[in-house]
């Protein structure tokens, strides 16, 4: 029998990670009493989750190590409409098969934070598709709708929000929240769920569920606990990328990229993430950040949040990998690698093409060098030589008549040249 193992509601608060509570008085020691279980919900409404999604799975976490039974539901159902909490304007509906697709991809993304495995204590992955399937308009209407106030969801910010907009708010859109109170009301009946976490956009949805399984329980004690929002200090909401989200999956964005963002934070987001996104106790974020505190420009603080959850994401291959990237940046060899590792370092920087014939005879350096077109001319690639700033794979090069051949392949079919400090191109043999 598992046995709580933490004050996890004081453990959630030093890491400033509660933004509400049903009942700041009482959840602590109701928690403390034994194993309760708690879920939060993701839609499935792309085939990965992004940083947005790490408070909740944080939460989720936290309340496994503690001792608690975690459900992650995924929205089978609820993410053919899509939340409209936050949202102007209402979502782009998926097919049954791009849900299917999203669903087994979330799962993959969710072990890395939970243990699923068949013990007491394991995490369950539940998908609300199967209990709304068989499910009747008509039954729904007379079974759970009668239950549901009208004025209750009119008064919800995230309704009230949308009403006073101009294209307003679909029906669809408004029985979402109906739909996703009647998953804690399920999730209760089958597993005694009483607890519901997630960010605090979810704050309307959350109280929903919690009235509306009182009102068909009999008046059972129901939970909601939220987190804030991931934002920098600015208010502007974190993970925003020059390239769009920054999605958990490294297919999406690379483990070298999702690591140089958190490389890039601002110092005054170090703290925060320190505390909302890694496994680092107490004492040790202090000393982090009194290391932070007296030389910011050693980025210990940023250093530790990119490893931590880099690790936690990607695992210790994909640290190691970004890593390993980033020490190329600094001028490390370059080498061994694969095409698509190469890739995902140097994607944003121009290249050429040459064909294998042509690398079996052997590529001019200038030639190599001014059709990337980090060189307008041999004489260009001389001077740089002779200023020491020619490199290949950062290797310096001494000799302006050397000649590029497999023995400068840094992975299946790329050189990497530089000239100066800053500016690559890669090779592409075809």
């Amino acid at each position: 029998m598992s046995t709580v193992t933490m004050d996890v509601i004081a453990e959630l608060r030093w890491r400033n990670q509660i933004h509400q509570t049903t009942d700041d008085e009482n959840i602590a020691a109701w928690l403390l009493e034994k194993p309760r279980t708690i879920y939060a919900g993701f839609d499935p409404t792309a085939d990965s989750l992004h940083v947005g999604h790490l408070m909740a799975l944080m939460m989720l976490r936290r309340f496994q190590k503690a001792g608690h039974k975690v459900i992650a539901l995924v929205g089978g159902a609820t993410g053919m409409i899509g939340d409209p909490s936050g949202k102007s304007e209402e979502r782009k509906q998926l097919s049954e098969d791009v849900l299917r697709h999203n669903v087994a991809s979330l799962k993959v993304q969710l072990e890395k934070f939970l243990d699923f495995s068949d013990t007491p204590h394991g995490a369950i992955m539940v998908n609300n598709y199967d209990w709304f399937r068989n499910l009747t308009f008509l039954d729904f209407l007379r079974d759970v709708g009668k239950f549901f106030p009208v004025n209750m969801m009119l008064a919800k910010d995230s309704v009230k929000a949308r009403l006073e907009r101009e294209n307003g708010l679909s029906y669809t859109e408004f029985s979402y929240m109906l739909l996703q109170a009647y998953d804690f009301v399920t999730l209760y009946r089958k597993y005694g769920c009483q607890l519901q976490v997630g960010g605090s956009d979810q704050w309307g949805n959350i109280t929903a569920g919690i009235d509306l399984t009182r009102r068909m329980e009999g008046g059972v004690q129901m939970y909601g606990v939220t987190a804030p929002l991931l934002t920098k200090s600015d208010g502007q909401k974190m993970g925003k990328s020059e390239s769009g989200a920054l999605w958990l999956d490294p297919k999406r964005v690379s483990p070298y990229l999702f690591y140089q963002y958190w490389m890039n934070l601002e110092d005054s987001d170090v703290h925060k993430l320190l505390c909302f996104a890694t496994d680092l106790p107490k004492d040790e974020v202090d000393s982090i950040m009194k290391k932070q505190d007296a030389e910011p420009a050693k980025r210990e603080g940023q250093r530790r949040v990119a490893e931590e959850i880099t690790r936690l994401v990607h695992g210790t291959e994909g640290l190691l990998a970004a890593q390993q990237a980033t020490e190329i940046f600094f001028g490390a060899e370059i080498r061994d690698l694969d095409d698509a590792q190469l890739s995902s370092i140097f994607s944003d920087v121009p290249s050429a093409e040459f064909t294998r014939q042509q690398l079996a005879e052997g590529i001019p350096l200038a030639q190599a060098f001014c059709a990337a077109g980090l060189a307008s001319s041999k004489s260009e690639v001389r001077r740089g030589i002779q200023q020491g700033g020619i490199y290949v794979n950062n290797c310096r090069i001494s000799e302006l008549e050397m000649n590029l051949t497999e023995k400068q392949l840094a992975s299946e079919t790329s050189i990497v040249i530089r000239m100066g400090r800053k500016k690559y191109a890669v090779i592409k043999i075809i």
